[in-house]
């Protein structure tokens, strides 16, 4: 059972939390428990480190930072015990949750859990804080964004456990964002493959880290609400659905920015000239649309990038001018991904058409396409997108009946 910032926000809601835990220890269930800070704790950790070091030393940034898990972890464990419930906490480095040495990013090697073993035959849940685990040097280490979802995973596979329980703020993985469609239906089961793309393309309910661990490990998630009793969404295997629908979701991507090299020299090792630079800068290239030169002698190109990185895109792409052969660079931040999701698409043909047809209809134009098995990703301007996201909902008739 993993707990979010949200859902331990203050006292009350971490009580409230515990009592859910209670309950499925009630019902003879062996239960450990991943907790992420408090709400706003981790910004205020990273706010006094930066602003006490603007450069700061990575393996104390990690001290500090996983110190918000370390406190909703005791918390938790002793409003358990005043139910009644003997429970303990683990820090990471107790266990210990293993990972490598990057700091403030750190991926989880191994998780030992014998210990935890031992103890559920004492009946005692063990309250594991999230997020941060033990570097090969001996310090602690934190996972990076998404840490905790991705710790009650792994906690789930090291412990071969039936289910992992994400709890979270909404009650499930809906068809799109219910803000923006009244008519969104929750999910009641998606396959790791569909939950991947929904979160790698801006569906917020998982991070894709998480996702990844539990199809590696093929560890059943639900997602479900902290403050209500209805059932959540199942992420499984794709053979767990007996039936796939064509379309599971619609997400939209809005941290997105467009830049356009106008005129490019059409000849071997441009795109080295191009790409390479922004490799080494760390900036992810998305989608790439290049077009075709009518004389072979110049060519236009398209690519995305995130859009905090746009400003750094252009000047190193700016340096990189007279190498690259481009006459003009043409940036726009007002962009947004908007994205069709589905396993049935392996067996479904006319999936994209039928996407590009309902935009068009709306007058919707589209500057650059990108597509993999189970998914078809536009880049449209901003201004559209609410549009563009009930369009295709209705288009591909996932509207709540």
């Amino acid at each position: 059972m993993k707990f979010g910032g949200t859902s331990v926000a203050d006292v009350e809601r971490i009580t409230n939390a515990a009592r859910r835990v209670a309950d499925e220890v009630r019902d003879g269930n062996e239960v450990a428990v991943v907790v992420s800070a408090m709400a706003g704790t981790t910004n205020q950790l990273v706010e006094w480190t930066r602003e006490i070091s603007a450069l700061h030393d990575a393996r104390e940034y990690d001290a500090v930072v996983a110190s918000g898990e370390q406190v909703t972890a005791g918390l938790m464990a002793l409003a358990l015990q005043n139910m009644g419930i003997s429970a303990r906490s683990w820090l990471g480095w107790q266990l210990p949750v293993r990972t490598d040495s990057v700091h403030g990013s750190a991926r989880i090697l191994g998780i030992d859990t014998e210990e935890l073993i031992r103890r559920f035959g004492e009946a005692q849940v063990a309250v594991v804080a999230g997020f941060q685990g033990l570097g090969p040097d001996g310090r602690v280490t934190t996972l990076g964004r998404g840490g905790t979802d991705t710790t009650a995973v792994a906690v789930a596979a090291a412990l071969n456990a039936d289910r992992c329980d994400i709890y979270t703020d909404v009650d499930g993985v809906y068809t799109t964002d219910p803000r923006i469609v009244t008519a969104a239906r929750k999910i009641d089961k998606i396959t790791y493959e569909e939950m991947l793309e929904m979160a790698s393309q801006g569906a917020k309910v998982l991070q894709t880290r998480s996702v990844e661990v539990a199809m590696n490990h093929h560890v059943r998630v639900q997602v479900r609400s902290s403050f209500s009793d209805v059932p959540g969404t199942l992420v499984v295997d794709e053979d767990e659905i007996v039936e796939q629908a064509v379309v599971s979701g619609i997400t939209y991507k809005s941290d997105e920015a467009k830049i356009t090299l106008m005129a490019v020299a059409d000849r071997p090792g441009v795109a080295a000239a191009v790409f390479g630079p922004l490799a080494d800068g760390n900036i992810n290239v998305d989608m790439i649309v290049q077009s075709a030169s009518p004389d072979g002698a110049r060519t236009d190109m398209t690519f995305t990038v995130p859009r905090g990185d746009l400003p750094a895109a252009e000047e190193i792409l700016s340096k990189q001018k007279d190498d690259i052969g481009f006459q003009q660079m043409i940036a726009d931040g007002d962009v947004v991904k908007v994205s069709v999701i589905g396993v049935g698409m392996r067996s479904h043909a006319g999936v994209a058409q039928r996407m590009f047809k309902a935009l068009a209809d709306r007058g919707i134009n589209i500057h650059a396409i990108s597509t993999s098995e189970i998914k078809v990703s536009v880049l449209i301007a901003a201004e559209y997108t609410e549009l563009a996201v009930r369009t295709l909902h209705s288009a591909y008739g996932l509207d709540a009946a």
